[in-house]
């Protein structure tokens, strides 16, 4: 069987549906996106002259749907480019061209029949070979595949991405009996390495895994809410961060997910259960009333919160009425706070016989056991179930980590007073002297199943450094990072300070790095696995230092950061960088000068430090001129003041790329550098990247001279600006930082086309940052930004 992907169908243009092209858009597959042709004409159609025959009417939903993807927040797709991908039709008209695609994806109506219908008509034309998946959030895949064809049923599964697509990591691929075993592989490969998916296999169940668990735990706060008297923002107030699950915790995340689709999914479990399962299915009265008063959360404007100027309500669930919002705060959370890892944190939440405890172990430990109970139903393993959540739910543990965390055999003892039945496989476990689900064996991290402990597979391209850390493979380290020996004659510079903000250790430590590599590994990859890449320079020194008149000492330290920057440019062996998440400041710094940038998709870059009073200080302005300079096409005359231009714009204006595809747009990253679909196979492309420059022979760049755009150009770049400012859009402060870089940017008072060497652009650069670090104005916003975490504009 010869399986490969390279167009592909979405049937359904609904929220889903069109956020699941956009993705498949985003990682360069051509797709078809069907709907239903409309029954009646709109007003805007009628006045047209339009009639339910023509075209335009007929690919109504899809073609909007493709027109809504460029508006939605947060954006579906990473480049509005990837839109010229998608092309829109009607489930009449077009459907003859499913027999084009390789993998058709269902996403309509959660109808049996209509889908079956569907299935009918897709099975008569599709390809021979073809993957025929649905998105449905529990129907049964099973039951879907009834009466088609045998080579229809061998490449059936159900395939249940969670919303929105691009940036939520859970795939849950739900095989039939008839499903063939290569197909199930091949998917599995697929949207791991394509789509950049964490894949759990799941059984066909109702909601399957995460709806299931996530439902259930849901549900069952609100339930005990209820019972103990607790409001919204003190349930919500203890069950984020604080227990390692996403800030929105349970009933904010209800209001971004909507009532109407929360009591869908938990009615689809009530119907097809029994027993007291059935009765925490069974949606609260007064969630019934929202509903029916379409109090449906962020979609409607309104639900558990309600936003009244600037402040936030929250709804009572006995008057149904908004009240001001209220926070939790005992014993137990404070204890919390002076415990260092979760795991700590946990046990000191759900022990303490306080309002936040009780809370906290009545909705916790009742996951556990539903977790425990439904393993074999719904999932071939306990790492399933915890990827699941984490993956689909953003919970930093999932149930069986969870149980680990709090201590499986004090936790068990305690359920055991309270009179709760415990599965017998977690009895028999503890009876066997096994008190965790998870146990690290030779290095390896090992599960329990049954009654044996086994190695926990994991795709080969993802690497830990953590493990990597705990074992012999540092090189060296100090306070703010890490060298590591990533194997095969690679090592990983990587940063471990405080938000991995830039000082003078990691700036040492840079330097030895390159120094190191030069002599004994083929490449040196600078990356990390924390929140985010590096958001910029330890800006509190910074401060300190300027506020006590210590400007030798940041001159020093600004030095030291450049020159380590060059010395990554011209380093012998090639340097790769691996930015995600965040890389603001001086983490695109660090960046911009590597031989190559293996970004993550998820990628949010940008030279910010005008947000700061300041401008970009370790090469960051000269770096990205340069760039600018190398993506234009070889041999053919070229505007200079066009690149300055556009150099300054997006340095003045603290331009941040929304994905990895925008910060190539925005020239952050050139043609040859690499995107990464996958988060987790981040460092091993980056790895790769590395091990492949150097077996073609890499060479260190030549060093060469800027054509700048001189004094002429210095004017130009200002007219902008000025105009700005007299338009009152920006302060005297603003112009002020503008006309540095600008001057920078032009490299000063010169004749244009001037060439000038780097060191002179640095000098001019790091002049620039130490007149501003001296301003009033700008420690006023470097103090605003370390206090409230976001720009003053003074």
């Amino acid at each position: 069987m010869s399986l490969r992907i390279k167009k592909a169908a979405v049937l359904g243009s609904g929220v889903m549906g069109s956020g699941i092209a956009a993705h498949l858009a985003n990682v360069g597959i051509p797709t078809l996106l069907l709907d239903i042709v409309p029954k009646e004409l709109t007003e805007e159609e009628k006045a047209k002259g339009l009639t339910l025959e023509d075209k335009q009417v007929r690919n109504r939903f899809s073609a909007t749907a493709l027109q809504k993807l460029l508006k939605q927040k947060p954006a579906p797709l990473t480049s509005k480019a990837n839109l010229s991908l998608i092309q829109s039709g009607n489930l009449e008209d077009d459907v003859q061209k499913l027999a084009e695609c390789d993998w058709i994806i269902e996403v309509v109506v959660e109808n049996l029949e209509v889908k079956k219908q569907l299935f009918n008509k897709i099975d008569s034309v599709r390809k021979q070979g073809s993957i025929v998946s649905s998105n449905t959030s529990g129907i049964s895949v099973e039951a879907m595949a009834e009466g088609r064809s045998d080579d229809f049923k061998a490449h059936f599964l159900g395939t249940h991405f969670f919303n929105p697509p691009r940036y939520l990591k859970l795939l849950e691929i739900i095989p039939t009996n008839d499903t063939n075993r290569e197909v199930i592989e091949y998917m599995k490969e697929f949207s791991e390495d394509v789509l950049g998916k964490g894949v759990v296999l799941a059984k066909d169940t109702p909601n399957f895994i995460a709806n299931r668990i996530g439902t259930y735990g849901l549900l069952v706060t609100v339930q005990e809410m209820l019972k103990g008297g607790y409001s919204v923002g003190e349930v919500d107030s203890v069950t984020g961060p604080l227990i390692g699950r996403p800030k929105s915790a349970t009933f904010r995340t209800l209001d971004v997910v909507g009532l109407d689709t929360f009591i869908h999914v938990a009615n689809n479990v009530y119907e097809k259960v029994e027993g007291a399962e059935k009765e925490v299915f069974d949606v609260p009265v007064f969630m019934k009333a929202m509903l029916e008063n379409k109090w449906l959360g962020s979609k409607t404007g309104q639900g558990f919160f309600l936003k009244k100027g600037k402040e936030i309500l929250e709804l009572n669930p006995t008057t149904l009425e908004y009240e001001q919002r209220k926070k939790l705060k005992t014993a137990a959370t404070e204890m919390s706070k002076q415990q260092k890892g979760l795991a700590n944190k946990m046990k000191a939440l759900v022990y303490e016989d306080d309002k936040a405890g009780s809370l906290l172990w009545n909705i916790i430990s009742p996951v556990l056991l539903y977790s425990a109970q439904l393993k074999d139903e719904i999932a071939d393993d306990i790492v399933a179930i915890d990827r699941a959540m984490k993956w689909g739910f953003g919970w930093e543990l999932g149930p069986f980590e969870t149980w680990d965390a709090i201590g499986v055999a004090r936790s068990v003892e305690k359920l055991q007073q309270e009179g709760k039945e415990i599965p017998s496989w977690v009895t028999e476990m503890l009876e066997s002297g096994v008190t965790s689900f998870y146990s690290e064996l030779d290095g390896n991290l090992h599960y329990y199943n049954n009654g044996e402990y086994k190695q926990l597979e994991e795709n080969k391209k993802v690497i830990h450094l953590k493990k990597l850390r705990n074992g012999d493979h540092i090189i060296k380290k100090n306070s703010g990072a890490s060298l590591i020996d990533l194997g095969d004659d690679v090592a990983c510079l990587q940063f471990t300070s405080p938000n991995n903000a830039i000082g003078l250790d990691i700036i040492q430590m840079i330097n030895y790095s390159v120094e190191e590599v030069g002599k004994n590994y083929k490449g040196l990859v600078i990356g990390n696995q924390a929140k985010n890449f590096c958001v910029g320079a330890n800006l509190a020194m910074i401060l300190m230092e300027a506020q006590d008149d210590n400007f030798f000492e940041i001159d020093f330290v600004i030095r030291q950061f450049q020159q380590a920057m060059m010395n990554i440019k011209y380093s012998d062996k090639p340097v790769v960088s691996a930015p995600f998440g965040m890389t603001l400041g001086g983490g695109t710094e660090i960046c911009l000068p590597t031989s190559h940038v293996q970004a993550s998709s998820e990628t949010y870059m940008g030279l910010v430090e005008v947000g700061v009073g300041l401008i970009p200080g370790g090469g960051g302005n000269k770096e990205l001129y340069i760039k600018q300079l190398d993506s234009l096409p070889k041999g053919v005359e070229f505007d200079l003041q066009k690149v300055a231009n556009k150099t300054f714009e997006t340095i003045a204006t603290a331009k941040v790329s929304t994905s990895g595809a925008e910060a190539r747009e925005l020239n952050f990253l050139n043609a040859q550098d690499g995107i990464s679909i996958n988060g987790d196979h981040l460092l091993h492309d980056a790895k790769q990247a590395a091990i492949q420059l150097f077996d073609n022979g890499y060479k260190a760049p030549v060093r060469r001279k800027v054509p700048v755009v001189g004094e002429t150009g210095y004017a130009t770049l200002l007219l902008g600006a000025q105009a700005m400012k007299y338009s009152g859009f920006i302060s005297e402060h603003d112009y002020k930082i503008a006309q540095k870089l600008a001057f920078v940017i032009a490299g000063g008072n010169i004749p244009y086309g001037t060439e000038v060497d780097e060191q002179y652009l640095l000098d001019l650069e790091r002049e620039a940052f130490l007149s501003l670090v001296g301003e009033g104005k700008s420690q006023q916003r470097m103090q605003h930004m370390l206090v409230k975490g976001k720009p003053l504009r003074n």
